[in-house]
């Protein structure tokens, strides 16, 4: 049942690609079948999902490589399932947000579909160098769609990008290399307990530098400095989908790999890993502040959202945790809409610049829907009540305030900065009084409108009832918990 979400779209990839007959048309309705479908597939294995379960459920396994101790295991929790979705859901927005008349559409949709493949089965594999395949399958697609439908800094960005995730991968390995030859394991298969017979002093060191690969693929404070460059380089669809799900991977691994793997090293690491989410999150909203690009000030607000999960993680109580899976999810929605409403004023201004733009909820003349929806976003981004993002932060602080109250409060510090940077956004971009020189904006079809109103709908709904999502990983947030007292007692 888990293999479709991986081979479906990679197969179909081969078909757009390798078939001369498939016009840039068809391939783009077949792009965009595969990606409902596999999000209808996705949502189909949630309602089968026992809630009670903490286990992984619909495993697969298949010997794959046995000298090696490789196995081709697939399996989904309440971790992986909501990214699951989340990533059918997002990838379906950036195929139906494509431009028609992109260059080269066959091989666009082509790594799309293989991105889609990639970080599906980094969500669902079990063993370990199967992750780590899927890890780095997703790099060379995402390199390809900055270096070639990118801005016009588009060869700077993808590069940087290409030799931080290569970095990041790099230490992963090493990581889960020294994990099982250290521990004698006979497999790479994931076992939490495997690190049960190493000695504090050995899971310290692996437990860093797992965290440090995947650092920066989240990206977290100093290893940023790809990810403005690469969203401000990449089209709208890709922007999308690498603030929407690709930097859930990073995450992932925080909870999945280092927290699963090393609770031991991580109870004794936690208040630095807190401490470390303070940095992100206040740096993250303070440069965001500075910035006059619409775009970059987005991304800069993505390094301290995800900052929060890494907050939640380090408490790793029940509530924490489940707060940073909401995290993860809410901001991959509300990420997604502010980047495509960015992507539609850039199309009908030319501009995203915060000095030049102004007027733009102008009822007449102006993008007032896309202004509307825009206050939505910002809002849900501020953590306003009533929406994802409210939710996620509630959760993240009031799991984490027990067991590090100081870090917590300097996170709320962060979510006050949040409001601040997005309302001047607001304010300069779409009140005050629309330039003559924007006096006839191209009018926005409905067709553009549709997917930043799902969107906006879906982040209110979950504002609203936020159990559809918690009620999926509740079990399993539980079974990854580290009681606040071991936390407390590793703190002095």
């Amino acid at each position: 049942m888990l293999s479709p979400l991986i081979w479906i779209p990679a197969l179909s990839a081969a078909v757009i690609a390798f078939f001369p007959k498939v016009t840039s048309q068809i391939a783009r309705w077949i792009a965009f079948a595969i990606a409902l479908l596999l999000l209808i597939w996705s949502i189909f294995l949630g309602s089968q999902f026992q809630l009670v379960n903490s286990d992984w459920q619909f495993q697969e396994y298949i010997p794959w490589l046995e000298t090696l101790g490789i196995n081709y295991h697939l399996g989904i929790d309440g971790l992986s399932l909501p990214l699951l979705i989340l990533n059918g859901f997002l990838t379906s927005i950036a195929i139906y947000t494509t431009h028609p008349l992109t260059h080269r559409p066959r091989f666009f949709y082509t790594l799309i579909l293989l991105l889609n493949a990639g970080i599906s089965g980094a969500f669902l594999a079990q063993d370990l160098l199967l992750f780590f395949l899927f890890y780095e399958i997703e790099l060379i697609p995402l390199y390809l769609l900055i270096a070639i439908w990118g801005g016009d800094r588009r060869e700077y960005a993808a590069t940087k990008f290409l030799i931080y995730t290569a970095i990041s991968g790099i230490l992963i390995l090493a990581a889960f290399l020294g994990l099982v030859s250290m521990s004698g394991a006979t497999s790479f298969d994931y076992n939490p307990s495997v690190s049960s017979a190493l000695p504090l002093a050995t899971q310290i060191p692996l437990l860093l530098t797992i965290l440090l690969g995947f650092a920066i693929k989240t990206p977290l404070i100093p290893f940023h400095t790809w990810l403005p460059d690469a969203h401000v380089e990449a089209s709208t669809p890709v922007s999308i989908l690498l603030a929407g799900i690709l930097l859930k991977l990073g995450a992932y691994g925080f909870l999945r790999f280092g927290l699963g793997l090393f609770p031991e090293a991580w109870s004794a690491l936690a208040p630095w890993f807190a401490t470390w989410a303070v940095v992100s999150v206040l740096y993250g909203v303070i440069v965001a502040i500075a910035q006059t690009d619409m775009k970059k000030m987005i991304a800069y607000s993505s390094i301290g959202h995800m900052g929060y999960v890494l907050l939640g993680a380090a408490a790793a109580t029940p509530i924490s945790l489940m707060g940073a899976i909401v995290q993860m999810v809410s901001h991959g929605l509300i990420s997604s809409l502010l980047f495509l409403l960015v992507g539609i004023v850039y199309d009908k201004t030319c501009s995203r610049n915060l000095n030049i733009l102004k007027g733009l909820l102008n009822p007449e003349q102006g993008l007032p829907v896309i202004g509307t929806l825009m206050i939505v976003a910002v809002m849900a981004s501020a953590g306003i009540p009533g929406m994802a993002g409210f939710v996620a932060e509630f959760l993240c602080f009031r799991g984490s305030f027990s067991v590090f109250p100081v870090q917590t409060l300097l996170c709320m510090v962060g979510t006050g900065l949040t409001a601040v940077y997005f309302l001047m956004l607001v304010n300069r971009a779409f009140f005050g009084r629309l330039p003559e020189a924007m006096a006839e904006l191209p009018p926005v079809k409905w067709s553009e409108r549709i997917p930043a109103a799902i969107l906006a709908a879906i982040i209110i709904l979950l504002g609203i009832q936020p159990g559809w999502l918690i009620s999926k990983s509740e079990a399993t947030t539980s079974a990854m918990k580290i009681t606040s007292s071991e936390l407390l007692t590793s703190d002095q």
